[in-house]
């Protein structure tokens, strides 16, 4: 089993920055691929960014391309989201995911999920 815990996020206002850690424990999941997503209060679930287990693949969202960058630390278990230029609309819940499989930005495909941290983004 694979069990995953968020930090990082806070309240920072527009035009700041945010770096999400997404720590993993059970197991390693260094071959695994990984996933950001977040979920707005009344709204649904909706992807973010996803890295291959090499890093070698990345995929984002429109809303956040350019701006946000996902990358891993292997030796640490650990996966991170580098959130730079926030929007109000940015403001959400953010989740990691792992998968022993690419998933890309399908959320169910997705195994192992973490608990959530809270971004706020003010303007």
């Amino acid at each position: 089993q694979v069990q995953l815990a968020e930090s990082g996020g806070g309240l920072v206002q527009a035009g700041g920055s945010l770096r999400l850690s997404c720590a993993a424990s059970g197991r390693t999941i260094r071959s695994y691929a990984v996933g950001w997503f977040r979920q707005a209060l009344g709204k649904e679930r909706e992807f973010v960014a996803a890295l291959s287990w090499s890093g070698g693949r990345t995929y984002y969202a429109d809303s956040v391309k350019g701006r946000f960058t996902i990358s891993r630390d292997n030796a640490k278990n650990t996966v991170y989201l580098q959130m730079n230029r926030l929007k109000p609309e940015d403001t959400a819940v953010y989740y990691c995911a792992a998968d022993p499989s690419w998933a890309g930005g399908l959320g169910d495909e997705y195994d192992y999920w973490g608990q959530g941290t809270q971004v706020t983004v003010s303007s």
